[in-house]
C-alpha cells in the first residue's frame, strides 16, 4: 500500500483537507443526493428506496437479509426503509412458507409503476453527476469507484 503524502495524513491548512479523498467523496455523495432529491422528490423516493425497489423487482421474494446485501445497507435501518415502501404500497411482505418469522418481499404493481415512472429522472441524475467529465474520464471514475467500493467490501454492510 502506498503511504499517503504527509499533507494528506496531518492537513495543515482548509485546502489540504479539502482535498482529502474521503472529504471528497462525501462532498460528491452530498451532490449525487441532491440531485436525486430534485429529479425525483415529487415521488417521495429516496435513493435507498429506489435500490430496495429495484433489488426486489430483480430478486423477488427476497428476505431483507439478503436485501441488504444485494443492495449494501445497513440491517439495523432497513425495517424503516420497508416500512416506508409498505406504507406506500410499493412493497408487500409475506411470512416465509418456511420460517414464519422470516419476511419475503415482492414489489407491488404499484412499485413497478413508479420505477418505470422514475427511471428517467434517475438516468438524468447519473448524467448530470458525470457530466463536467470528458467521456474517457466518466468511464474512468466509474471503473475507480466500482474498484474502490469492491476492494473496501468487507467494510461495508451486506
Amino acid at each position: 500500500m502506498t503511504p499517503m503524502p504527509p499533507s494528506m495524513t496531518h492537513p495543515r491548512t482548509v485546502a489540504d483537507f479539502a482535498r482529502m479523498p474521503g472529504h471528497l467523496i462525501r462532498r460528491v455523495y452530498q451532490v449525487s443526493t441532491a440531485m436525486f432529491a430534485e429529479e425525483c422528490g415529487n415521488l417521495d423516493l429516496t435513493p435507498v428506496q429506489y435500490a430496495a425497489l429495484v433489488a426486489t423487482r430483480a430478486h423477488p421474494r427476497v428476505d431483507a437479509t439478503r436485501l441488504c446485501a444485494l443492495i449494501h445497507f445497513d440491517r439495523s435501518t432497513i425495517g424503516d426503509v420497508l416500512d416506508r415502501l409498505e406504507s406506500k404500497g410499493w412493497i408487500v411482505r409475506r411470512p416465509s412458507p418456511k420460517d414464519r418469522r422470516v419476511k419475503l418481499l415482492s414489489i407491488s404493481a404499484e412499485g413497478r409503476r413508479i420505477l418505470e415512472q422514475v427511471q428517467p429522472a434517475v438516468r438524468r441524475v447519473q448524467v448530470r453527476l458525470l457530466e463536467p467529465l470528458s467521456l474517457n474520464d466518466r468511464k474512468i471514475m466509474v471503473r475507480l469507484l466500482t474498484r474502490l467500493a469492491d476492494v473496501h467490501k468487507d467494510i461495508l454492510p451486506g
